[in-house]
């Protein structure tokens, strides 16, 4: 009896350390399927990503979102021209243009809200600083975009890989302190939006032009 309570305490001992081995594997093993799930997550989020840039780039590439794209252009600087604030230059072209493009994209990229967001902005301003100066009160001041002379002494001492993701960063709308990630994601987004903005611009100053010439020897008859 004695030499079985002597025996006792090591069968003891060694029970405990065969649980925490079990318990140690059980853990590694549950941490090693939890780092497989997050490895999952992770790539079915990018894939997804992935996804969603190619199908947008290859509506963006569509005919018929061209069309539809050079149809609300040409509503929207039509409705620009015969409005009180009538189109003045190029640059006003260029943001009733713009405009459309982020109106088109539906929301969807951070460049498009950006866009929407800032003309909303700018909006507002100009309609409070307009009550102010019927009020007598001083207008408010547009706040000025940082000039690029003031970004060099930064961009100075960085490597050339992030000072060209910080200049593609300030040129995509909405992407300034962004990861490099969403910069590139949002930059190939916009750049396909841009492309097909050219086509469908180039299309339209072709058609007019053309209507134009038509028309020019019914004038001279005339």
């Amino acid at each position: 009896m004695a030499s079985m309570l002597m025996k006792n305490p090591m069968t003891f001992s060694s029970d405990r350390s065969l649980l925490a081995r079990r318990k140690k594997k059980k853990r590694s093993s549950s941490s090693k399927n939890q780092n497989q799930n997050n490895i999952i997550n992770h790539n079915n989020i990018i894939n997804n990503n992935n996804n969603n840039r190619d199908s947008n780039i290859t509506e963006w590439n569509s005919q018929s979102q061209q069309q539809v794209y050079s149809y609300k252009l040409l509503k929207a600087l039509h409705q620009a021209q015969t409005s009180s604030s009538a189109l003045k230059g190029g640059r006003a072209v260029r943001k009733v243009a713009d405009r459309v493009l982020a109106i088109a994209a539906k929301g969807r990229s951070r460049w498009s809200r950006a866009i929407l967001t800032n003309r909303l902005k700018l909006k507002f301003i100009k309609r409070l600083s307009k009550r102010q100066k019927i009020a007598g009160s001083p207008a408010i001041r547009l706040p000025k975009k940082p000039r690029a002379s003031m970004l060099k002494p930064r961009m100075k001492y960085l490597p050339a890989f992030q000072k060209k993701a910080r200049v593609l960063s300030h040129i995509v709308p909405g992407c300034r302190e962004q990861p490099l990630p969403v910069v590139l994601e949002e930059a190939t987004d916009y750049i396909a939006a841009l492309e097909m903005q050219i086509r469908a611009m180039s299309a339209l100053a072709d058609l007019l032009s053309g209507a134009s010439t038509s028309n020019a020897p019914h004038d001279q008859l005339g």
